[in-house]
């Protein structure tokens, strides 16, 4: 178990460091680098989000494919192959000439690559939770299945670290070569994650559905149509906790910095503070799913958001990096009650011969309504109020409440299956 979670683990957080990592390179560097077709710094960095959301676009053909795969040969394969897709996509960013270098072509590799980290993400999610959950105990699934949770925040904790001491290294010249250095870095660490990945079995249950004959024949159509309502609710469930997550951890490194004009340092060092917080807080409220249920954890995480909005920005308004700290790491530790028992409940949701599909069509079409689209559309927001911040927490608001409304359809799934 132990062996299986740490691969998982492992595995997770070269993925989020990966694909996180763009996150804070379209907030800071891609704007400037590679759409600087306007006067207007946030007319970029909003170009730049456009690429962040083709990434998402892709995740669900991503988790398509890799969810057929995986219901029909096995979870590990699919492993595999969506860490070693991810890690070279990855460091080819950090060796693409820019636009002043090459002109249109830039944003158009830039975007072919962020589609292709797209989809490698997109299929990785389904199989490393699965790899823990088919073996977890069914008690203490909710824990299990939290760790790879808790590896996306250390993976953005590490992509951030790294991305913090590259801006150190390079000072001035971050913009001319100091932002390639994570991308590039990325393959050391993913050579590691396949070692890892490549010494573990297939799960008890997939060997048993194995052994039964009794794979799907074409996953996806099953699944839509065993349990197409569950696959839509869990869909709006996961719009609550991607799109609010990615408002923190990504559009407000381009609002504090752009708008608040808050030094780029403090708002990474918030994040990267904020983001160790996550990693226990998933790991905690995934434990006490397991005690009182995932549904009671998921609401509490959701109805703080809700409350949560607006106050996030008034600290974040005062400048003060402290303040600033305190609230990325309070929105951040609340967003462990939402990250970490969904692993669980996504996973006990679903049968098991289709349970890689519909899971993660579920979990990645919530990320592109949400967590894709949100960066983009608070920018936009912000730049049609004139920079006034007040339409932002409001849209973050209206996905905390189609987050909620979904939980409540969904039945609850500790100790049901």
């Amino acid at each position: 178990m132990k062996k299986v979670a740490a691969a998982s683990f492992i595995g997770t957080a070269l993925e989020g460091y990966d694909f996180l990592l763009y996150a804070s390179a379209a907030a800071l560097v891609f704007g400037q680098l590679f759409f600087p077709v306007s006067d207007d710094p946030l007319i970029g960095t909003l170009l730049a989000y456009s690429t962040f959301t083709i990434g998402f676009i892709a995740r669900p053909i991503g988790g398509i494919i890799a969810g057929h795969y995986g219901d029909k040969i096995g979870r590990k394969p699919m492993l595999v192959l969506t860490l070693t897709v991810m890690g070279v996509a990855t460091m080819l960013i950090g060796f693409l000439p820019t636009y002043a270098q090459v002109g249109i072509l830039a944003p158009i590799l830039l975007t072919l690559l962020r589609f292709v980290q797209g989809l490698a993400y997109g299929g990785e999610w389904g199989g490393a939770i699965l790899m823990v959950i088919e073996y977890a105990p069914e008690d203490k699934r909710g824990f299990w299945g939290s760790l790879p949770q808790s590896a996306v925040p250390f993976g953005f904790l590490l992509a951030t670290a790294v991305l913090s001491a590259s801006i150190a290294i390079s000072g001035d010249q971050f913009l001319v070569w100091g932002w390639r250095i994570p991308f590039i870095l990325s393959i050391l660490p993913v050579l590691v994650g396949l070692y890892i990945r490549m010494n573990i079995d297939e799960t008890p249950e997939f060997k048993k559905i194995r052994e039964q004959s009794a794979t799907a024949k074409t996953p996806v159509v099953e699944a839509i149509k065993m349990q197409g309502k569950q696959i839509l609710l869990a869909t709006g469930a996961f719009v609550l906790v991607s799109g609010p997550y990615y408002i923190i951890i990504s559009f407000m490194l381009s609002y504090g910095t752009t708008t608040v004009g808050v030094d780029r340092q403090v708002m990474l060092n918030g994040v990267l503070i904020a983001s160790t917080i996550q990693i226990f807080a998933c790991i905690g409220f995934g434990a006490l799913s397991d005690i009182i249920g995932r549904k009671p954890v998921l609401f509490g995480g959701g109805i703080f958001m809700l409350a949560y909005a607006y106050p996030l920005f008034w600290m974040v308004n005062t400048a003060d990096p402290h303040t600033i700290w305190f609230a990325l790491s309070l929105g951040l530790l609340a967003f462990g009650a939402l990250y970490g028992p969904i692993a669980a409940f996504f996973a006990e949701l679903f049968v098991s011969n289709v349970r890689y599909t519909a899971a993660s069509l579920g979990y990645q079409m919530g990320q592109v309504f949400g967590g894709g689209f949100a960066p983009f559309i608070s920018t936009a927001l912000l730049a049609w109020a004139g920079g006034a911040y007040w339409p932002v927490p409001l849209y973050m608001m209206v996905l905390t409440l189609i987050g909620l409304a979904s939980i409540w359809g969904l039945a609850e799934t500790r100790k049901t299956n």
